[in-house]
């Protein structure tokens, strides 16, 4: 039983993981929008795509 509570607690450590990376890269994508776009999942182009949306930093505070 000890090593169910193990394997279940590690693969949602794994997943929170995961999910942090991936904040961390949309925070560092909207904060540095000339290193390229933000890519989401969805499969559509960024929100920096454009240019004109992330001319100013004001998601960089989040």
């Amino acid at each position: 039983m000890a090593d169910y509570l193990v394997v279940v607690g590690l693969i949602f450590a794994v997943l929170l993981g995961g999910i942090a990376v991936d904040r961390l890269y949309a925070r560092f994508a909207r904060c540095n929008p000339e290193l390229g776009p933000f890519r989401k999942n969805d499969g559509s182009c960024g929100c920096c795509a454009a240019k004109a949306a992330c001319a100013d930093r004001e998601g960089c505070s989040i």
